[in-house]
């Protein structure tokens, strides 16, 4: 079977069944990790991406394929989870770009679609290291260019595409010595190529009606898998509100099609328009791309708030809620609070106001707000102990979206907001919420790749100082403080001349694993003596929600025994698979 070309129809059931095929090899994916630790997660993040932009085909396709990339690419921009994820949907926002204003692409334009997408995702990574995903999607993409001067057929041109990308996967371990060492191919690659291979599997064996039949495979469930933790509210809270109390009573989401109608696409000013919503309402939040804003808003004027947006271009996907008339029935039914149904079943939950901030006054707006990555409920109060306003949960295993951070950050009444991802694969999808929210709010992320780097850099925050001072304290913060993490092995391996049994304890510092041993105690204290030097003064332990009560008493006599000059801290964190959590600093 031949194609000339592809269209919007043709390029839904191919990503219908690449996502098909990674979901089904994403613990697969998982597999590949680097370390051989049971946290391995670029299988889940990529699969949680493309489900994210499944779900936006699922609601809005279209024929023109220049519109199917272009809607695909939103929903996995904003889906986007870990470094994987933010990869993935930049290759994919480069793809939408170039095709945006084509209906069907030919073999060279499909080649040429690829090529962008590579330029894109390069951009997005300050510093790309080969051996990765992204050099599986370069050589692949490459290669089409190549090809396409020699053929006309998408189809076999595809099949180049998956064999290069293929070559260029089994070649990665020869380009990322770590690869070698450990005996993969790099993860990310690997779940390029099955998207790819679904990719092809469609063009040769798809049809039209399959990718409507298809459409419900993969879907995801409604649920974000970063849950923010809020105070404790009472079984009673609803009881205790009066219905005629709440002000802004409807409840509004919709987007605006920008420079359709009688608007012009450059008429379109986010700050007048925030203004302009804010007269008569809050909980705004404002999400604009190119061509298209998604707008929330609890308003008194629904009909003002429509005859505003209407000045940009055309209004679509309108929901209005009357919230007093959902309190009202959520008192004669005896519930006590659950939040209303989500109107947008493809967008996460927004994060709840914190206690502290949902008492302010619609004008009060604080200087500063933080929002932290923490997983386990004592790290979780340390942070907030240190003036952290949203924690999102979330860790190396549930990575929180690009959405995640955006609507937390909507949910922070501050001047400037800053990120703690405290997670080296959580960086990129909080840099991109941050680039999505450039021009409309002030957020500063800092690259803090571990719990304790994120404490340090929370205890380097002063309240009286600017942002930038602030930033560049907290950047230098990081740099003081050395990490060290105990947790098991899934997989024999060896890893920097240390021959690792599954099941065993291994220790990593910085990124490293130094030290390995069938007893947890002896793995731990081998971990700090690697770590600890002549003028060390702190140490910090973290003991996860596996560590023993009995084990870390022990534990810090060994440390009093040898290390009698040092201050040393413990603290209950509660971290899953994470056993202990180490910080030392000078």
């Amino acid at each position: 079977m031949s194609r000339r070309s592809i269209n919007g129809t043709d390029f839904t059931g191919m990503v219908l069944a690449g996502a098909e095929r990674l979901s089904r090899q994403a613990e697969h994916v998982n597999a590949l990790n680097v370390f051989p630790v049971p946290d391995g997660d670029t299988g889940t993040n990529m699969n949680l991406t493309m489900t994210a932009g499944v779900t936006e085909l699922r609601e809005r396709s279209s024929v023109s394929l220049g519109q199917t990339a272009t809607i695909l690419s939103k929903g996995l921009l904003m889906g986007a989870r870990g470094n994987s994820g933010v990869i993935l949907s930049q290759l994919f926002r480069g793809f939408g770009r170039y095709a945006a204003s084509h209906d069907e692409l030919n073999a060279i334009q499909f080649a040429a679609a690829l090529q962008v997408g590579v330029e894109t995702a390069y951009k997005a990574v300050v510093k790309p290291v080969e051996g990765t995903i992204l050099t599986v999607a370069r050589e692949a993409a490459k290669h089409a260019a190549a090809y396409s001067r020699r053929t006309t057929d998408v189809v076999e041109l595809m099949r180049e595409v998956l064999a290069k990308a293929q070559y260029a996967l089994e070649r990665t371990p020869d380009q990322l010595p770590v690869l070698k060492q450990v005996g993969v191919v790099d993860s990310g690659g690997q779940g390029l190529v099955y998207i790819y291979e679904g990719f092809l599997d469609y063009l040769e064996n798809g049809s039209a009606a399959d990718a409507g039949n298809s459409l419900s495979i993969g879907a995801p469930q409604k649920q974000s898998a970063a849950a923010v933790h809020a105070p404790n509210i009472q079984a009673s809270a609803q009881a205790q509100l009066e219905t005629e109390n709440i002000e802004f009573l409807y409840d509004m989401e919709f987007f605006i099609n920008l420079g359709l109608g009688e608007a012009r696409r450059d008429s379109f000013n986010e700050e007048a328009f925030r203004k302009a919503l804010s007269v008569n309402g809050d909980s705004i939040i404002i999400i604009a791309d190119e061509d298209i804003v998604k707008v929330h808003v609890h308003s008194k004027t629904p009909g003002e708030v429509m005859t505003l947006a209407l000045r940009y271009g055309e209004i679509t996907q309108i929901h209005i809620l009357n919230m007093r008339e959902q309190h009202r029935d959520l008192l004669h039914a005896g519930m006590d609070g659950t939040a209303p149904p989500e109107l947008f079943a493809d967008i996460p939950t927004p994060a709840p106001v914190p206690e502290e901030l949902a008492s302010l006054p619609a004008d009060e707006v604080a200087p500063y707000g933080f929002i932290a990555i923490a997983s386990g409920s004592g790290i979780e109060e340390i942070f907030k102990s240190l003036g952290v306003d949203i924690v999102l949960s979330g860790g190396q295993t549930m990575n929180p979206s690009t959405e995640d951070f955006v609507n937390a950050i909507g949910q922070l009444s501050a001047q400037h907001v800053f990120l703690l991802p405290n997670n080296s694969n959580i960086v990129l999808a909080a840099q991109q919420a941050r680039d999505l929210l450039e021009g409309e709010r002030r957020v500063t992320v800092i690259p803090c790749k571990s719990i304790p780097q994120g404490i340090a850099a929370a205890l380097a925050f002063q309240e009286d100082e600017s942002p930038e001072t602030n930033e560049s304290q907290m950047n230098e913060a990081l740099k003081r403080v050395k990490t060290g993490q105990v947790t098991y092995a899934v997989r024999d391996t060896n890893f920097d001349g240390l021959d690792i049994t599954a099941g065993h304890y291994i220790g990593i510092f910085n990124s490293k694993i130094v030290a390995t041993a069938e007893d947890r105690l002896a793995t731990s204290r081998n971990l700090l003596a690697a770590m600890i030097e002549s003028g060390d003064e702190i140490i910090t332990l973290l003991a996860g929600e596996g560590a023993s009560e009995a084990e870390t008493a022990e534990l810090a006599e060994w440390l009093a025994a040898e290390y009698p000059d040092a201050e040393v801290e413990f603290h209950t964190g509660g971290q899953p698979v994470y056993d202990y959590l180490f910080s030392v600093e000078a």
